[in-house]
């Protein structure tokens, strides 16, 4: 998942949301955001004019912020950089406090579970080929063997010479990390483009590739960029390029299914990307970065939500991974009816954490309502600490606690999953899927 942009600052287009705080505020040691509130909507202990209205006691007035108090940083000396990383300039003055630089802290004492292994074997389902080197493969490893994960799929999102170099990396370690290929889309616009990509999956399959992804679709179609991803975040052709339902791809989705390869798929971005960039989308400090503007030649996120179930009902003999929830957080309902409908389709909740433990007792019911397609997945990297937040997630009940380098504030929640599930989660369903790939092979 992407940093917080940096350029979220008062003199680019980027939001500056300033914080104000008045005298009884600071004694109670809240910060109210003061972006958009009116007279008639501000707390009835905030100074106003000189006067003061009703003053309400503490207990109140924190109950009437509903979440939004957070513990006020004691002023650092001049000069000093926070451990997050924030300006000082940015702690010692509220009123000039940027959304880039907000650091909540929860003040809660309430239990804290440390997980340091997983409590089940776990199978991470999206990942990528994050280590460049061998030895930092083989550092992978150990914080594989740390936390408890028994095997990654590594999304090489490559074809050809960029594939068998990758492959190179990762061959002192094949009992721990599978390796999936890409399409070849460097003929598409030709008359060949169907053979020679269907020659090229097969070479991939011959050297060892168990499976195809991650194919990325934002709007423009497959691998192609939709201008407005950060400058860092790897480019793709300009040209046009198919979307997921688009019959020139029929015959590569059919021979995955006869070659026994699970397709994984990336559709849209989180709904949020799609709001407007202003004081009301509560994700804009990740979806500023990777906002999407829907125009003529780019679908929408409903669109490619349904190019994907498109795809999906006409391949029946071939597994379809859905990344990211299908990027449907916001609409779990949603996304349990396209699974209904499709028992070729599953979903991964790799880099989707942020999004979903915000509201976890609905997600925690909607994997039980789904516990066989559901996967686990990271896309975060390999770091230990990352897996140790995710398995606090899954696993316990704890609440309010923040990990601010999945790029949003909000708070995160454990979902509290019983044995069974997680079971399924961590290991099972990506081992069944696997398998029903297999048996669908010609």
């Amino acid at each position: 998942m992407p940093d917080i942009p940096s350029h979220l600052n008062e003199t680019e287009s980027g939001p500056m949301i300033p914080l104000r705080w008045s005298r009884d505020s600071a004694a109670s040691g809240a910060l109210q955001g003061a972006a958009t509130l009116t007279r008639e909507s501000l707390p009835l202990n905030w100074q106003t004019a000189g006067t003061r209205e009703n003053t309400l006691n503490r207990r109140q007035s924190l109950a009437m912020l509903s979440g939004a108090a957070i513990g006020l940083p004691k002023p650092r000396a001049q000069g000093r950089a926070s451990a997050h990383g924030a300006p000082p300039e940015a702690e010692a003055t509220p009123d000039k406090l940027l959304l880039k630089d907000y650091r909540p802290k929860s003040i809660y004492r309430i239990p804290e579970t440390k997980v340091d292994r997983a409590k089940y074997p776990v199978i991470d389902c999206h990942t990528h080929p994050y280590a460049r080197t061998v030895a930092e493969v083989d550092q992978w490893v150990r914080n594989m063997d740390a936390v408890g994960l028994e095997k990654g799929v590594v999304m090489t999102m490559a074809s050809g010479e960029g594939f068998t170099d990758i492959q190179k990396r990762f061959s002192q370690h094949k009992d721990r990390f599978e390796l999936w290929c890409g399409f070849d889309f460097t003929q598409f616009n030709s008359a060949g483009f169907e053979h020679e990509s269907l020659e090229a999956l097969e070479r991939c399959h011959d050297a060892g590739a168990t499976g195809i992804g991650e194919l990325v679709d934002k709007g423009r179609g497959l691998g192609a960029p939709v201008g407005t991803e950060p400058a860092n975040w790897r480019r793709g052709p300009t040209g046009p390029r198919p979307h997921p339902d688009d019959p020139r791809l029929d015959a590569l989705f059919d021979r995955c299914g006869k070659l026994g390869m699970p397709v994984s798929i990336h559709v849209s971005d989180p709904p949020w990307a799609y709001e407007a960039m202003d004081h009301t989308n509560d994700g804009l400090m990740n979806a500023y970065k990777w906002r999407i503007e829907v125009k003529p030649g780019v679908m929408g996120h409903e669109e490619l939500i349904e190019s994907l179930e498109r795809c999906v009902k006409k391949h029946p003999r071939t597994i379809f991974f859905a990344c990211h929830l299908t990027n449907q957080c916001n609409d779990l309902a949603s996304l349990g009816k396209m699974l209904d409908r499709n028992p070729n389709l599953y979903a991964d909740i790799g880099a989707r954490y942020a999004e979903t433990a915000c509201i976890p007792r609905f997600v925690a019911q909607f994997f039980s309502e789904h516990p066989d397609r559901i996967l686990y997945g990271t896309d975060m990297g390999y770091d230990q600490e990352m897996y140790r937040i995710t398995f606090r997630i899954l696993e316990t009940a704890d609440e309010h606690f923040y990990a601010l380098h999945y790029s949003y504030h909000w708070y995160l929640n454990g979902f509290n999953l019983p044995d069974a599930l997680l079971k399924k989660i961590y290991r099972d369903n990506a081992l069944a899927a696997f398998a029903r790939a297999r048996r669908n092979m010609a």
